[in-house]
């Protein structure tokens, strides 16, 4: 089993913030593949499915791939514990879900300021670069050895603190431009699942959307 995590903050007060990306992005991935997050499970909303394995690359590149499996059994978990809680959701859900080893089944889906907006970034495995909820997830489970995708909502201007800045919502013109951005981020994820972190990394960390 695969699982995915969208990290965010619980509520309606948070919910279009900056640092809330991560559990829209997961939103959308299951709309796409017609998983529902209804479930209250883990301290999160909670939903698991199977998604066919084809791989679907960017709008520019419509080609698909078929991987060995016809399919891959996925649960993804939004946490609603607060941001800096974030591993004690997800240690809770490994502890009842069948997910054989966290190097190669556990994806989690954050925002990072560090990267401009809309940018995405794939890593195998990294620090969390001061991101709280990445921070608490690595401490609980024992290990930094796991898969992210980040998603960049860009430096604030310097008045402007990093706390105050990841829970300010996104403007006008970033929201009509996030139309665009969370579909491709949530087809990274599925990119990541079915293909494997390097060609996931190769598609969707440069040019448009890229990170690098």
């Amino acid at each position: 089993m695969k699982i995915v995590v969208g990290l965010g903050n619980p509520g309606a007060r948070y919910a279009a913030t900056r640092h809330n990306i991560g559990a829209r992005i997961v939103d959308r991935f299951a709309v796409d593949h017609g998983i529902a997050l209804t479930e209250r499970r883990f301290e999160s909303r909670f939903g698991r499915g199977r998604i066919p394995s084809v791989a679907r690359r960017s709008p520019e590149d419509p080609a698909e791939r078929r991987a060995e499996s016809p399919e891959l059994d996925v649960a993804l978990l939004v946490p609603e514990t607060q941001m800096n809680r974030s591993g004690i959701a997800l240690c809770a859900a490994l502890r009842s879900l069948p997910v054989a080893d966290i190097r190669n089944d556990l994806l989690v889906v954050v925002d990072d300021l560090d990267l401009p907006f809309g940018r995405l970034r794939i890593r195998a495995r990294g620090g969390s670069a001061g991101h709280r909820g990445l921070e608490d997830i690595a401490d609980r489970i024992g290990s930094s050895d796991f898969s992210r995708l980040r998603f960049g909502i860009g430096r604030p201007e310097p008045d402007i603190g990093p706390v105050d800045w990841v829970l300010r919502d996104f403007s006008t013109a970033e929201e009509a431009e996030l139309e665009q951005r969370i579909p491709i981020a949530a087809e990274a994820v599925g990119s990541i699942l079915i293909d494997g972190v390097v060609p996931a990394m190769n598609r969707y960390n440069r040019g448009p959307g890229g990170g690098e």
